[in-house]
């Protein structure tokens, strides 16, 4: 909210709580979930880079854990907002793709849970061999 959309402006009286509360309101009425979703991945994918230690000035906020983290939640929201974005959605995945080159360069592990798509289901385990001796086997 800037200053101009505040009731009683930059040179009148400061506004009311009543009046901000108002200003709030109104500000909500318009909000749309999918804008607060999309900010939420530009903040996640800031954060993971800086996380990453990508930003100059950045390397001693290096934290793994928390650029695993950033990762798999713009991985799992990004889905609901690219029909929204549409060509847009492109700088998006282009920026989660850096981030998680950034996390394997870095010595992150792909486990199951952290960057990447989940590990495969292990196979199922091999029947036990029957009890009973066949000829052939």
């Amino acid at each position: 909210m800037s200053q101009q959309d505040i009731p009683g402006g930059p040179e009148g009286p400061p506004p009311t709580e009543e009046e901000l509360r108002a200003a709030y309101e109104a500000e909500l009425k318009q909000l749309r979930v999918e804008d607060v979703v999309i900010q939420t991945i530009v903040s996640l994918l800031n954060l993971g880079g800086r996380k990453a230690g990508l930003a100059p000035g950045t390397e001693d906020e290096r934290d793994l854990d928390q650029l695993a983290l950033a990762v798999e939640s713009v991985r799992r929201l990004l889905p609901f907002v690219e029909e929204v974005l549409g060509p847009d959605a492109t700088q998006l995945r282009d920026a989660l793709a850096q981030l998680q080159m950034a996390y394997v360069r870095l010595g992150g592990t792909g486990s199951e849970g952290a960057v990447g798509e989940p590990a495969a289901p292990a196979p199922p385990a091999a029947p036990p061999p029957p009890r009973i001796w066949t000829p052939g086997s």
